[in-house]
């Protein structure tokens, strides 16, 4: 074995102990969780990071938390000095945050035996309930950051080993919006710590074996491959502009030009609109995701999402949807729990169009919650993928920026008072093409008591395009069936008032189809 084979060994050595400590991470985080969100729909994301705060590898957890991780952690350095035994905690927008149920927990790692910073490992859990003016913390009708819930500013968990469950209590429960379930928040938080932890010893452990600078050494290989990897991309691109423009369901525009020059590019977004005057404002912390997400895509081999990706990548935001300012009061911020969710997914819809990757897929997360004063239910519904040159879409199957699973119907009916009528596959909502776009999914619910429904969602308007010829697919729907068999028929982002007897029908939209659909048998 040459000594180039024998490095290309070791650091492929290390990239499976990277993902495993990753792995374990999740793993403990989901056992000792306590919500559904995290336990069961395993909304939750767990990474390893450089010195320098850079994502170096994660578990295969949800593309819109893992892409933002990075930033965030370096926003949090440095906004916070992080000594041995510190926890910091945030979910605010302004650092490298994604929206406020999102909340991020960090941990800096050093040497047991003192030392310089090995690096840091970071988990991020949906909270799916965490204050805001309708339960489940993503008010559709929210046009301010503090309308959405408790805002936490990068913020002490931990300091030098002792917790200040105190001072969380407090961001938790002030305010004009506060959680409606803190012994729920309190505990994911623990089990966010007992994740890091893991995450910190394994990372001790390994500088331990093999030594602080050769583990350090091979995350920065890592970076530098992943990097390579995508200059090499590139180089197959012809050189010139590609360009797309995608609109949201109310209108509002988003444009990418990417120039690709030999072994670089340049993602502009120029032309997006301005700052949006309700919640699906993104940050540049998604933005970020999704560009990483999509570069991984030009890929044709296994590689952890790594921040390496975008390193032959330059991306300029306009001050607008993709880039708002916060000010020091939510009251002033600009609503944004609909911009990791739902622009995010437009976003990577605009940049396949761009790329040509693939056929839209659903371009949405279907989000539902419901919920009363006591408690707050969220989940996403799966939908259409998109076709490709040479595959057809998956049916009823989660994409692009989420990859969370869908809540058992026995632990659904057993924790919540609802019943869940149906759920299956929507037959022939896909586009036709050559390849056809995968179908959406029909899920069914049966309200048993009062509470507050609400829904964020994309593709209600418009189908999600095909490409080279492909059909789209069919656009998604809504639709409230009233006791009294009085039926209405509800916008992408909406909100209603249910009660005992009432159903819900949403049915999510089709992929895109790729390629001219063949023509029909005479015979």
């Amino acid at each position: 074995m040459t000594r180039r084979q024998h490095r290309a060994v070791e650091l492929e050595l290390f990239t499976h102990r990277f993902e495993v400590l990753a792995e374990q991470m999740g793993e403990v985080l989901r056992r000792t969780a306590v919500s559904v969100n995290v336990k069961e729909r395993l909304d939750f994301s767990c990474a390893l990071l450089d010195r320098q705060g850079r994502l170096v590898v994660n578990a295969p957890h949800i593309p819109v938390h893992l892409g933002a991780l990075g930033l965030c952690v370096r926003s949090v350095a440095a906004a916070l000095p992080m000594a041995p035994g510190d926890v910091v905690v945030t979910n605010h927008p302004a650092y490298g945050g994604s929206h406020l149920p999102d909340v991020t927990v960090v941990t800096p790692v050093y040497p047991r035996d003192g030392g310089a910073l090995l690096g840091y490992v970071a988990s991020r859990a949906h909270h799916a309930e965490i204050g805001g003016s309708r339960p489940g913390s993503m008010p559709p009708a929210a046009t301010t950051l503090a309308e959405e819930g408790a805002v936490v500013p990068p913020t002490y968990l931990v300091r030098r080993g002792e917790p200040r469950w105190g001072v969380i209590r407090e961001l938790l429960t002030t305010g004009d919006y506060p959680t409606r379930a803190l012994a729920e928040n309190l505990a994911d938080l623990e089990a966010a710590i007992a994740a890091n932890r893991r995450g910190a010893q394994t990372l001790v452990t390994l500088a331990e074996e093999h030594g602080r600078e050769r583990v350090a050494h091979f995350m920065q290989a890592l970076t530098e491959v992943a990097a390579e990897r995508v200059r090499a991309a590139l180089r197959e691109l012809p050189d010139g502009e590609f360009r797309a423009r995608e609109r949201l369901d109310d209108g509002t525009g988003l444009e990418v030009c990417v120039t690709v020059s030999g072994d670089r590019a340049t993602v502009d977004f120029a032309g997006s609109a301005a700052v949006h005057p309700g919640n699906l404002n993104a940050t540049p912390a998604i933005v970020r995701s999704v560009v990483l997400y999509v570069l991984r895509l030009l890929l044709a081999e296994p590689l952890p999402l790594n921040e390496g990706l975008a390193e032959p990548v330059t991306v300029r935001l306009p001050r607008g949807i993709l880039d708002p300012k916060f000010p020091r009061d939510p009251a002033r911020c600009p609503a944004v729990v609909g911009g990791n969710v739902e622009t995010s997914q437009r976003l990577v819809d605009t940049l396949l169009k761009a790329l040509e990757i693939a056929a839209c897929s659903q371009g949405t997360m279907n989000n539902l919650l419901f919920g009363n004063d006591s408690f707050g239910y969220y989940e996403t519904v799966c939908g259409g993928a998109g076709a490709g040159a040479r595959f057809h879409g998956a049916s009823a199957v989660h994409t692009h920026m989420t990859n969370t699973a869908i809540t058992d119907p026995e632990i659904l009916e057993l924790r919540y008072p609802v019943r869940l009528e149906r759920f299956g596959v929507r037959r022939g909502s896909g586009g036709a093409g050559r390849h056809r776009g995968g179908d959406g999914a029909r899920r069914e619910f049966f309200f048993r008591e009062p509470m507050e429904l609400s829904i964020l969602s994309q593709h209600r308007t418009e189908g999600p395009y095909g490409i080279a010829g492909g059909e789209a697919g069919a656009p998604g729907r809504q639709l409230l069936i009233r006791a009294d068999g009085s039926q209405e028929l509800l916008a992408a982002i909406d909100a209603r008032d249910v009660e005992a007897g009432d159903r819900l029908v949403v049915e999510t939209p089709g992929g895109g189809g790729w390629g001219i659909p063949p023509a029909e048998d005479d015979g």
